[in-house]
């Protein structure tokens, strides 16, 4: 066999077989070897398979397994692919490829079903068996979770496909994105209407993330309450004392609650559901209980009143799987019906979830307001202390919501791309699996940038008013009305240099390879980041952030405040200087009042920020603060989780789209309504100016001064011309005087049909993003739990003292402070 080549079994026709330990296995079916090297494309040994097995070759899936890995299969798809492929096994003489045709619209995901052929599952009998045993079902989750997660260790990260197929992601191939970025995302945007990509990126060794079943909202937001059930309702009797009857208000409030307790039989979804209807009932009846046993398989209740026989017990179903009502002595001797002065009690819980969506709606509210709401809906009294606490648990719970919301992630960006195909996405997940990073490009952002905006891109972040969970990173162009067009968004645990360097990564991937222009601030590291990744564009910085820098050092000084803004007038007027005699003179200026500050304006690299200097096209854009007009994108209640984050962005894109799709269609000049109003005005002044001919496309312009306008190169030594992109009124005038059309000197970023095909592509909303479905188990991507800014300060560690136990604050659940202390927003 020559080197290089490796013997292909090719299999079809049979079917995979699941074993006890997760690996699958191939029975019956039909085999034939094929040769296969480095040199064979992807096409010929589809047509080569496909003759083979008389098969239809634009159907054909073709898969194989990894060396070390039985359990997930990979797919082919293309010339990459089959060249991954042949790497993995470069030490083996044969390889198993596993054919089969592809089938459309799976509802269902797992890793044995994506293989595209049919499943024999041999433990479903067995597991079946067992789930009947209370505590199988959390046992059998976590053995498939730790299954699953040593799959996704020893394999490489995967990328989920349109089909809900799955193929390698090359390490390698990704940290050297930054140099094989250009010629790759050519050939890929070509076929980018017929594929879709979610990409898991798992940071530098983490382990990729496994796929996991759904279920759906309220069951999982079922879950996650039962488990603080479970976890502050241990050992507690009765939450709250409320006041007397004569000062609950009307009876009318709770009479509807009368029923909610009725007879041996009765059902509840879950224990949660039993908990909050026998609170209910207890208001309508007037008495107060306790819990004999309080679990989350079975209650026993009894009232409160030693004599009183009034007793109830509850339990799980295994059948059914409800909680129901198995015993009730519905028989009070303790005078609860009638009395007037009886105390009613309400659980702690049961009043967390009763203002949990007042809260929500509502981060602001006061206890009073809470207090006067379950006062009208429910006919009990709260102390401003009780409503407090009620309005504190009920924070804790939305914060558990919080982390959860973070397993729809993968969901959301699977219907992304589903809906949009072409678009990018990419997750990052930390060593223990916790979510950290989101990034989503949507197709039509990429086509409008690369076909109808200037190559100009704007880089900062949109404060979030309420959400101290994720910073939202922001790219950005600008189209030819000079409105702001958003090329991509990410959510990251913190603004840091690590993070701005991972979202480069990811927008160099998504855009093609032209050379762009990209203005920032220079903070966060983002001065050494965006030369790192973009390597042969050119950065500019922020003229907004800049001067807020310089202002910073003239408050440390000891000038005046006209001599400050003198200074940070002759700054602004360097940056805007078209010419370098211009901009040494607003230098001087500075020298002139101090030369120290002089020389920190001169160490801030000028050619990034001065219009004299710098070699890019800033398109007379100074300062990437445009990016905050689209905090107004997000209200308070959108920044719920990161998906309602992410989910927003998308309605507001879909909007701006649709809406300057429409207004465009009704112009008829040749530039956009803003670019022709400042060239009407060019050609205004140009009247009065004297043109002199030197050669067929160099002419000299006179007025105050004599300017030279090189029509072959579009240039003129005003410089207003090459910055902009429209005509100088020296240009113009010369244009009049040889009798030719101004408009075909202006950049094609400012016509009309450009910004057309900015908006021609739209943004498809997600199908039933009310109806999303939750990935499990829970640990899967819980957000990262950081602490605002302002830390305790620290001390200077005794290496003589012995350890002790480490302060852990009860609120948050952080180590090194205590509840009276701690100031993290939940």
């Amino acid at each position: 066999m020559a080197t290089g080549t490796i013997v292909a079994i090719c299999q079809f026709g049979g079917e995979f077989v699941t074993k006890d330990d997760g690996t699958m296995l191939y029975t019956d079916g039909e085999a034939h070897a094929v040769t296969i090297s480095h040199d064979m494309l992807y096409d010929d040994l589809k047509s080569e398979i496909a003759s083979m097995f008389n098969m239809d070759s634009s159907t054909m899936c073709i898969k194989y397994f990894l060396p070390i890995n039985k359990r997930t299969l990979i797919t082919v798809s293309s010339d990459k692919d089959l060249e991954r492929m042949i790497d993995f096994h470069v030490d083996s003489l044969t390889i198993d490829i596993y054919v089969s045709n592809k089938t459309e619209n799976r509802t269902t995901r797992s890793i044995a079903a994506d293989s595209g052929t049919s499943i024999v599952d041999t433990a479903a009998a067995d597991h079946s068996c067992r789930s009947k045993r209370p505590n199988t079902t959390n046992r059998m989750t976590t053995r498939s979770l730790k299954a699953r997660t040593s799959i996704a260790d020893s394999s490489p990260p995967t990328t989920i496909g349109k089909r809900g197929t799955t193929s390698v992601v090359d390490s390698s191939t990704r940290k050297n994105a930054t140099s094989k970025t250009s010629e790759n995302v050519k050939q890929n945007r070509s076929r980018a209407a017929e594929k879709t990509v979610i990409r898991v990126v798992l940071d530098d060794s983490v382990a990729p993330v496994a796929i996991t079943p759904t279920i759906d909202n309220n069951t999982q937001e079922r879950m996650i309450l039962d488990n603080i059930d479970e976890a502050n309702e241990a050992n507690l009797q009765v939450g709250i004392s409320l006041d007397t009857a004569d000062d609950i208000g009307s009876q009318l409030t709770t009479n509807h609650f009368d029923t909610c307790i009725t007879d041996v039989g009765q059902e509840f979804e879950n224990v949660r559901a039993f908990r909050d209807e026998l609170c209910k009932y207890a208001f309508a009846k007037g008495f107060s209980f306790k819990y004999i046993k309080n679990e989350k398989l079975r209650v026993t209740v009894k009232c409160i009143s030693e004599d009183c026989p009034w007793r109830l017990h509850a339990s799980r179903s295994t059948r059914k799987q409800k909680f129901i009502v198995k015993k009730i002595n519905n028989v009070h001797t303790c005078g609860a019906q009638s009395s007037e002065d009886t105390h009613r009690r309400a659980r702690k819980l049961w009043l967390a979830g009763t203002v949990r969506k007042q809260v929500f709606d509502n981060p602001d509210c006061r206890p009073r307001d809470i207090a006067r709401n379950v006062y009208e809906e429910f006919g009990v009294h709260l102390s401003y202390s009780q409503a407090w606490t009620a309005k504190e648990i009920a924070q804790k719970e939305i914060h558990m919501l919080q982390e959860e919301a973070c397993n729809q992630l993968p969901w959301l960006c699977e219907q992304i791309m589903g809906a949009n195909p072409g678009s990018v996405a990419t997750l990052a997940t930390s060593v223990d699996a916790k979510f950290r990073r989101c990034f989503i490009s949507f197709y039509a952002s990429l086509h409008g940038f690369e076909n109808g905006c200037r190559p100009l891109i704007f880089l900062d972040k949109i404060c979030l008013t309420v959400n101290n969970f994720w910073k939202l990173l922001v790219a950005a162009s600008v189209d030819g009305e000079n409105e702001i067009f958003p090329v991509a968004f990410a959510i990251v645990e913190e603004e840091t240099p690590d993070s701005w360097h991972w979202f480069l990564l990811q927008l160099k991937y998504a855009i093609t390879s032209q050379r762009v222009t990209i203005v920032s601030s220079r903070q966060k590291g983002l001065d050494e980041c965006v030369p790192q990744v973009f390597e042969d564009c050119y950065h500019g910085y922020s003229l907004l952030h800049l001067i807020e820098d310089f202002k910073a050092v003239l408050k440390k000084g000891p000038w005046s405040d006209q001599q400050k803004g003198s200074m940070v007038d002759s700054l602004k007027g360097a940056a805007l200087a078209y010419l370098v005699e211009d901009f040494n003179s607003y230098i001087e200026k500075i020298n002139d009042i101090s030369k120290d500050v002089g020389k920190w304006v001169m160490s801030t690299k000028p050619d990034s920020w001065s219009n004299a200097l710098f070699r890019g096209g800033r398109y007379d854009h100074f300062s990437s603060d445009i990016i905050n007009s689209l905090s107004d994108w997000i209200t308070i209640k959108d920044e719920s989780s990161a998906v309602e984050i992410m989910n927003a962005l998308l309605v507001k894109m879909m909007d701006m789209i649709d809406s300057r799709q429409q207004a465009s269609s009704t112009w008829e000049d040749t530039l956009t309504p803003s670019m022709e109003k400042r060239l009407q005005k060019e050609m205004t002044r140009a009247r009065s100016l004297n043109v002199i001919c030197s050669t067929e496309t160099v002419f000299e312009v006179r007025c105050s001064t004599v300017n030279v306008v090189d029509i072959g190169n579009w240039e003129c030594t005003c410089k207003r011309w090459q910055i902009s992109g429209l005509p100088c009124m020296h240009a113009i005038a010369v244009f009049d005087r040889i009798g030719r059309s101004v408009y075909d000197y202006c950049s094609k970023y400012l016509t009309r049909e450009s910004y057309a095909v900015t908006y021609s592509t739209p943004i498809r909303p997600i199908p039933d993003f009310n109806l999303m479905k939750f990935i499990i188990p829970s640990s899967s991507y819980p957000p990262p739990s950081n602490r605002p800014p302002e830390r305790p300060r620290r001390k200077r560690i005794n290496p003589y003292k012995t350890s002790t136990r480490p302060l852990r604050c009860s609120r948050c659940r952080v180590v090194g402070h205590n509840k009276a202390t701690c100031d993290v927003h939940l």
